[in-house]
């Protein structure tokens, strides 16, 4: 697969230039409009938010452990936690929120995850907590789309995976 880098040495997400508001204002409005994109029904939707978007590239985004999801009364009976599968789950929601937004290859239909490597569940978020999810596109090809993902909950790692989202890509108008 392609491999997207990144090279930044003002320590800020690629685009983030505070002093670029109105480029600002435009990423926040896509990355606004991908979450409005997001496939997913509320019931498994797992991005609460995206803070930041570079488009096909990567992404940051959070999700908010509200305490009253239904799972939580049987993850675990008296010690309610996100299962690390669902880190997963948002982790693979974000992916797909990067990956569809890329400009040069537009978005894909029936995106979905197919595969999970190197995975570390590391940690756990009770309610009322925040995961920190963060993405980068490590490849594309054809079809697949790979991403390195973390899961923070308080600054410290929660999940770590490679993720692959593998989807159709559309017809071009010619």
């Amino acid at each position: 697969m392609n491999s997207h880098h990144h090279s930044d040495t003002s320590g800020r997400p690629p685009g983030d230039d505070p002093s670029q508001p109105a480029d600002r204002a435009a990423s926040q409005a896509a990355a606004d409009q991908a979450l409005r994109d997001l496939p997913h029904g509320p019931e498994f939707r797992f991005v609460d938010q995206v803070d930041w978007l570079d488009p096909g590239k990567a992404a940051r985004g959070s999700c908010r452990v509200r305490g009253d999801e239904p799972f939580l009364a049987g993850h675990f009976p008296g010690r309610p936690m996100m299962p690390g599968v669902l880190m997963i789950e948002a982790l693979a929601q974000l992916a797909g929120i990067a990956a569809q937004s890329d400009p040069a290859t537009g978005p894909m239909d029936d995106l979905r995850l197919t595969a999970v490597r190197q995975c570390k569940i590391l940690g756990s978020a009770g309610p009322g907590e925040v995961i920190a999810l963060e993405v980068q596109i490590t490849g594309r090809m054809g079809g697949l789309v790979q991403a390195a993902a973390i899961a923070r909950v308080d600054g410290r790692p929660a999940c770590k995976a490679d993720l692959v989202l593998s989807g159709s890509p559309r017809p071009t108008d010619t």
